[in-house]
């Protein structure tokens, strides 16, 4: 009887230990980059380089809570180039950018969270600039100022009009105003916001070229159960009006 008891007390042990290692399992996580691109991510103190606390915006909110609801473990930071960290995102699994447009050309290089938030492709100009624009076509002839690496600047290449590209985008705000570029292609409301940050108001859009969703983008080894868990969990957030919430808190 006594040796029933013991091999029962055993059994009962494994198991017990069994489900502590299960409990103590850790949970899958992931490398989240992304960049200065105000409202929806940006450093505190505004240099190119920040880890989690340390950013801040729209994006960043969203995420997260988007992480927090759906219990996946990340780490983040911001760092610079752009072009770099989308190539981080793109090759190694594990890792995530954000945001970034979702574009056909790129629907099969990741798994995508979202939409987070709006990002409408404008052409800005000078408050007093004479510019009128009915069509893209009409904006050939000038110079043209776009952010590297960027949507926008790819889009525009890819129609053969040759961007002026920056590495950071505030920076057309000024080569605006000092009259180094005729338009500034960039989206709404970073471009506005950015222009206000660097002291430049009374700009005025000429043109309206495209309505787009930002997004996160998951490496495409990403496991699918944890894309629709972030995906259930953001679907969640803004069915509770958090989304908004949040939106509302930068413009």
């Amino acid at each position: 009887m006594f040796k029933g008891v013991f091999l029962a007390l055993i059994s009962v042990a494994t198991l017990l230990s069994g489900a502590a290692r299960a409990d103590d399992a850790p949970t899958y996580s992931m490398v989240l980059l992304t960049e200065n691109f105000p409202p929806y991510n940006m450093a505190i103190d505004g240099k190119n380089f920040a880890q989690e606390a340390n950013i801040q915006g729209i994006a960043v909110e969203i995420v997260r809570e988007t992480f927090k609801r759906a219990g996946i473990g990340y780490s983040m930071t911001l760092r610079f180039p752009w072009d770099r960290i989308y190539k981080l995102a793109l090759e190694k699994p594990g890792y995530g950018v954000f945001v970034t447009a979702r574009l056909p050309e790129r629907e099969k290089l990741f798994k995508w969270v979202g939409p987070i938030g709006p990002d409408d492709w404008i052409m800005l100009a000078k408050g007093d600039s004479p510019i009128q624009l009915n069509t893209l076509e009409e904006a050939r002839q000038y110079r043209i100022g776009a952010y590297k690496g960027d949507a926008i600047a790819e889009e525009l290449a890819r129609q053969g009009m040759n961007p002026i590209t920056v590495l950071s985008d505030k920076d057309n705000a000024r080569k605006l105003v000092e009259g180094q570029i005729d338009l500034w292609a960039t989206g709404d409301p970073a471009g506005r916001y950015l222009a206000r940050q660097e002291g430049v108001t009374g700009l005025k859009t000429v043109l309206r070229f495209n309505s787009a969703e930002l997004f996160l983008a998951l490496n495409k080894d990403t496991p699918d159960e944890v894309v629709q868990k972030l995906q259930t969990a953001l679907d969640q957030l803004r069915k509770e009006g958090t989304v908004d919430s949040i939106l509302g808190k930068y413009l």
